[in-house]
């Protein structure tokens, strides 16, 4: 396979800025893959996948009702981000988080925003992921979002926006770690000669990050990692962060509440835990407070939280900020709170709570992306251009009946980056996840997960979708050597 016939067409392509001519980031990548023999690179992208099915990079699957266990699908043709380019979206992450997270200190403490009136009340009230309990919570140095992961996209034009912000379990950093494993295989050569951003201590930083929370003038702090078990859909990432950090991996049923603090069972008895790093939801983590029925969390565990005799990140409440109603004020937080213009746009949004914005979307359904204000994983959606007119119908009365749950957003014209389809190059739609920590400071480690469109023509890029990933290549130089 070769690339002499791939044509980036009318989309922005990451590694072609148009037919037979390579973006000067990717040039020796596509020079590479070209000098291949024939039948090589199949070859190497079955080992790929070969190798990833041995790490066991797997997750689950829910919608088909078997909660079926799949190989997450990895292309071997990477995503390539040039230093200049990096360095802009570093600065914008670190705006955005730093913004978010005096937005969430804000309203669970004095709610200066909500008074300014640059966020009307009623949103916030009727905000899910707002926890009346956490008001007036304290966590470790004031930080809530200790871990982040911000999905990018790039349009036609080549403008990148911020999709949306998860800041409550945000997953895919094992796959980001084990591609780049993979692929240091495959193209052994070309790690050095271009100069790429290594990305194998992202484990230490989180490490780092968690220990920093941990009560002053512990000796030697306990880290876990809180996980719903083995049946969640991220369970091989909850085990993987465990292992490459060297702490437990714990479920709720392993840990409880005595003599004041939260303490871990073990076969030399009760154990004290000094920060938790949780998997679960916050609805779950403890139900004495929160969801009465959990069998996940620990009773207990808030009353020991709001003591400080415990960190947990990423702290209870940050939810709220993942809320997409919320997120079209972000631009506005960042103004408010830094005094700084967003380096980073927001996609155009929508409310539907609005009277005029929902009149808008109602009448033109048919151009527009309705989502879901508190769903992630592609569910919850409708892509309106690709929607039959019963689902558009089904849609426009979802939202007539709860205008307050859904936004609507242009139908972007993502970017692409060839994939190997059926023995051939074609170029997919991708999103890009950079993970984000918040410890002593802002920490944006480099690139992130490359989520990819496997399906011909389809936008959608998760997993749980049909989705797969790509590797991402961040250059340490503005040009390879």
């Amino acid at each position: 396979m070769k690339f002499d016939t791939y044509n980036p067409g009318d989309f922005y392509d990451e590694l072609f800025a148009d037919k037979g001519q390579p973006r000067p980031a990717a040039q020796l990548l596509i020079e590479k893959i070209n000098s291949l023999p024939s039948g090589e690179l199949e070859r190497r992208q079955q080992a790929a996948q070969n190798a990833l099915l041995k790490l066991g990079a797997t997750f689950n699957v829910y919608s088909d009702g078997a909660g079926t266990e799949r190989i997450f699908p990895f292309d071997i043709i990477p995503r390539i981000i040039s230093a200049l380019e990096w360095e802009l979206l570093e600065r914008g992450l670190k705006q955005r988080i730093a913004a978010l997270n005096a937005f969430i200190a804000d309203i669970y403490g004095p709610q200066k925003i909500i008074t300014d009136r640059k966020i009307p009340t009623e949103l916030l009230a009727s905000a899910k992921g707002f926890l009346q309990p956490c008001v007036g919570l304290q966590p470790p140095g004031g930080v809530w979002c200790h871990i982040t992961g911000t999905d990018l996209v790039r349009d036609k034009d080549g403008q990148v926006y911020v999709l949306e912000d998860n800041l409550r379990c945000p997953s895919g950093i094992s796959y980001v770690l084990e591609n780049r494993r993979v692929m240091k295989s495959c193209f052994p050569e070309l790690f050095g000669r271009m100069g790429i951003k290594p990305v194998d201590d992202y484990s230490s930083h989180l490490l780092e990050t968690l220990l920093n929370l941990a009560p002053p003038n512990l000796p030697d702090p306990r880290v876990v990692v809180l996980t719903p078990g083995m049946y969640n859909s991220a369970y091989f990432e909850h085990s993987f962060l465990a292992q490459q950090m060297g702490v437990e991996l714990v479920e709720g049923r392993d840990l409880v509440v005595a003599d004041g603090y939260l303490q871990m069972r073990t076969t030399k008895g009760l154990q004290r835990v000094d920060v938790v790093y949780r998997r679960i939801d916050d609805d779950f983590i403890d139900p004495l407070v929160f969801r009465k029925d959990s069998l996940l969390g620990v009773p207990g565990l808030m009353e020991v939280y709001r003591s400080g005799r415990v960190a947990i990140a990423n702290a209870l409440g940050t939810g709220v900020a993942d809320d997409k109603v919320i997120y079209a004020y972000v631009p506005e937080m960042i103004r408010y709170y830094l005094g700084e213009d967003p380096i980073l746009a927001n996609v155009p949004t929508y409310l539907c709570c609005d009277d005029k914005h929902r009149e808008h979307v109602l009448a033109n359904l048919d151009k527009l992306v309705v989502k879901a204000a508190n769903e992630s994983g592609g569910y919850g959606m409708l892509v309106g251009p690709h929607a039959t007119p019963e689902e558009r119908e089904e849609f426009a009365h979802r939202i007539e009946k709860n205008p307050r749950n859904y936004i609507a957003q242009p139908t972007l014209c993502l970017s692409r980056v060839p994939t190997i389809v059926e023995d051939e190059f074609e170029g997919c739609h991708v999103d890009l996840r950079p993970y984000i920590l918040y410890g002593k400071e802002i920490y944006v480690h480099p690139g992130g997960l490359t989520r990819v469109a496997l399906k011909r023509g389809s936008l959608v890029v998760n997993s749980s979708q049909g989705g797969g990933s790509k590797d991402t290549w961040v250059l340490q130089n503005s040009s390879p050597i």
